[in-house]
């Protein structure tokens, strides 16, 4: 749910930043996309849950301060010392990448390295195109990533139901 969460608010808020038509395309296609994953998860019948391993969450947690921290620390070297605003979404993308990377060991969901490894590589190309062209780049780079998140959301949500120990 929070890759569907996230896939969206990547496409919402970032597809203003597109030409002409696409803004309201992307958002179209955005909220289909995230209403039809939610819609296949909901009909799901999964046997109850089992709690993730205190060692999971603990990875869990160190990855998400890790990520608040090296989003809003880049962030600020990005504006204010390369004063380079629009590689911002850029960095937030390859953040986002780089703290799926231990989850898929820790969740024992290796969904989670493809969609890690995907996200640095949208992050690393789309800076290297905002910077060569406009901020166009950057507003692409993050729609794409949105649609990403969705994408492997809805493939991890498919995934086998682990057996109860």
């Amino acid at each position: 749910m929070i890759g569907f969460i996230g896939g969206l608010v990547f496409v919402l808020v970032n597809a203003g930043g597109l030409p002409g038509p696409l803004p309201l395309v992307a958002r179209i296609v955005g909220v289909a996309a995230f209403l039809a994953a939610m819609w296949v998860v909901m009909r799901r019948k999964l046997p109850a849950a089992v709690p993730p391993a205190r060692e999971s969450l603990r990875t869990y947690w160190i990855a998400v301060a890790a990520e608040v921290v090296a989003i809003i620390a880049g962030a600020n070297v990005i504006n204010r010392v390369f004063e380079q605003p629009d590689l911002t979404v850029c960095w937030v993308v390859l953040v986002v990448g780089v703290h799926f990377l231990p989850f898929a060991k820790a969740f024992d969901a290796p969904v989670f390295t493809p969609l890690a490894w995907t996200l640095v590589a949208l992050g690393l190309a789309g800076g290297a195109l905002t910077l060569a062209t406009t901020a166009t780049a950057a507003a692409a780079t993050a729609v794409l990533a949105g649609f990403v998140l969705l994408g492997f959301s809805s493939l991890g949500s498919l995934r086998k139901a682990p057996e109860p120990a």
